[in-house]
């Protein structure tokens, strides 16, 4: 599919200019569709300026410590403290086969995730009871960066990343997570750190191997919510968008 910039009626002129040809304007008209498509497929999951489309886990609204301005969202740790409702952030929409990009910084020794089909039915008391999770880390200044498999761009628990292309602590990075059919892909700056298939014997046997094991539940789904975890840290994310498969 080619995708283009040029607008509607900048196209519309060029169905006119092609003349009377059937099938050299109904190529056009076929090609106006497609960047329609193009352009629309990708869902916006912030505006930039407030948290619609997102709720707490477990809960009617988001906790108070997430605050979205500016084209940022950002967990407070610091409200937390003082007694503000946190909790993790689940959007309202649930999702199955999608690409999802997302941009994020870590505090120093931040500590953070990015989870997937997640259930939040009012069955399970955990977003990871569910959902494998993306995971987002200082990697120097954590100490779950000394684990191989906990650090930034891992399959939580599971599977390591391919190489290191997490950006120093307090710049940003940008991770891509693709479910399509059985097959998980993460990227971290443009790099594949992840590929694995999705519950075949192997998948089912690194669950059993990982934390995970004790969740009935855990990575069973094949839909649900995209969570963003509350794990204590000051953490921002922004230009979050996904596309369906």
């Amino acid at each position: 599919m080619i995708k283009t910039t040029l607008s509607i009626a900048a196209l519309s002129l060029a169905v006119v200019a092609c003349g009377p040809a059937k099938s050299e304007k109904e190529t056009t008209e076929e090609n106006i569709e497609e960047i329609i498509v193009t352009e629309e497929e990708w869902i916006s999951l912030f505006d930039g300026n407030s948290l619609t489309g997102w709720t707490g886990f477990g809960k009617d609204q988001p906790g108070e410590a997430w605050e979205a301005a500016d084209g940022v969202l950002y967990f407070n740790s610091g409200k937390k403290d003082e007694g503000a409702s946190a909790g993790d952030l689940v959007t309202k929409e649930t999702f199955g086969n999608f690409h999802l990009q997302i941009e994020w910084k870590i505090s120093e020794n931040g500590n953070s995730g990015i989870m997937f089909h997640v259930q939040d039915n009012g069955e399970y008391d955990r977003p990871y009871h569910t959902g494998p999770e993306y995971q987002v880390l200082d990697n120097d200044g954590h100490k779950d960066g000394q684990i191989i498999t906990h650090r930034a761009g891992d399959l939580y628990d599971m599977i390591e990343s391919s190489e290191e292309a997490a950006k120093p602590v307090g710049e940003w990075n940008k991770t891509e997570i693709i479910i399509n059919d059985n097959t998980l892909q993460f990227f971290l700056n443009g790099v594949k750190t992840v590929e694995t298939t999705l519950w075949d014997d192997q998948w089912k046997a690194m669950v059993a191997e990982s934390k995970f094991s004790k969740w009935e539940g855990f990575a069973k789904y094949k839909e649900g919510k995209i969570v963003l975890q509350d794990h204590g840290d000051d953490v921002w994310f922004r230009n979050i968008k996904i596309k369906r498969l």
